[in-house]
C-alpha cells in the first residue's frame, strides 16, 4: 500500500500552530466545504503534486531532529479526510518511527455506513491528535455558511470521543456571522459532551485569504465584514473556553 498517492497541494516543514510542538505540515488538495471565510479555496479542487506515502515519509523524516520530543506530522488541507486511506498508509509509516501524528479536519466526509467507517477506524488506528473545526451548531446556518449541513460532522466528533481519541476543538469567530451567542452555548455544551477535549481554540477571522478568491475570480460573500475585535474574541473565550 505504500505506493498508493496521494494528491498534496503543499508543504511546511516548520509549523508551530498545527498541534502539539513543531510540525511538519502536509496539506492535501481537495474539499467539499466551501466556507465563506476559507482563506485556501486553491486547496478545494483536489489535484496538486502527486506522492507516494513511503516517498512523502522519507521527504518528511529528514526534518524530525527539529520536532524534538513533542513535535511531529500533521496532514490538513483541503480536508484531509477525502484522501483518508493515503493518510493512513503515511501514519503507518510514522507510527513505525515513533513520530507523533494529528488530522487537521472539518469532518465532512464522516459517515457511519460500514465500508467508510472502516477505514475511518484504520486511520483512527494511526492517528494520535484530531483537530476538529466546529464552524457553527444550527444546522441551517451551517449550510448557509459552508454548503452542508454538521449532523456528520458532530457524529465524527462523538465517534472520536466514544473511542478514546485526543481532540482539539477549533472555532473560527466571524463578526456576524458565526459568534451568535446562543450558538456558541450550543457548542459549549456540545463540547463539554465530548471525551478526550484536550483543549478549545477560538481562531480570529481575518482576510488574509481574499487575495486568493481574487486571482481564482470567486466572489467573496464576506467583503467589508471586520475582523473581531479583542472584547468580542474574549466574549466567545468565556463562553467556549473558561
Amino acid at each position: 500500500m505504500n505506493d498508493l498517492k496521494g494528491y498534496v497541494h503543499s508543504l511546511e516543514t516548520f509549523g508551530l500552530v498545527d498541534g502539539p510542538g513543531v510540525r511538519f505540515v502536509v496539506f492535501l488538495g481537495g474539499c467539499h466545504l466551501r466556507c465563506r471565510y476559507c482563506h485556501n479555496p486553491d486547496t478545494w479542487k483536489q489535484g496538486g503534486d502527486e506522492w507516494t506515502a513511503i516517498d512523502l515519509f522519507n521527504h518528511v523524516k529528514r526534518y524530525k531532529s527539529y520536532w524534538k520530543n513533542n513535535g511531529g506530522i500533521t496532514v490538513s488541507g483541503g480536508e484531509p479526510l477525502l484522501q483518508a486511506e493515503f493518510v493512513t498508509e503515511l501514519f503507518r509509516l510514522a507510527k513505525k518511527d515513533n513520530i507523533h501524528t494529528a488530522v487537521d479536519t472539518a469532518g465532512q466526509p464522516f459517515r457511519t455506513d460500514g465500508d467508510y467507517l472502516e477505514k475511518f477506524k484504520a486511520l483512527a488506528e494511526v492517528t494520535d491528535l484530531f483537530i476538529l473545526d466546529l464552524k457553527m451548531m444550527d444546522p441551517q446556518e451551517h449550510k448557509k455558511l459552508t454548503g452542508f449541513d454538521n449532523a456528520n460532522i458532530l457524529a465524527m466528533a462523538k465517534w472520536l470521543s466514544d473511542n478514546g481519541k485526543h481532540l482539539w476543538i477549533r472555532h473560527v469567530l466571524v463578526p456576524g456571522v458565526t459568534d451568535d451567542e446562543n450558538d456558541l452555548r450550543q457548542m459549549r455544551q456540545f463540547i463539554d459532551s465530548l471525551n478526550g477535549v484536550d483543549k478549545v481554540e477560538i481562531l480570529p477571522y481575518h482576510t488574509l485569504g481574499k487575495a486568493k478568491w481574487d486571482n481564482l475570480g470567486i466572489a467573496y460573500s464576506l467583503e467589508g465584514v471586520p475582523v473581531p475585535t479583542a472584547e468580542q474574541v474574549k466574549k466567545a473565550e468565556e463562553i467556549l473556553i473558561s
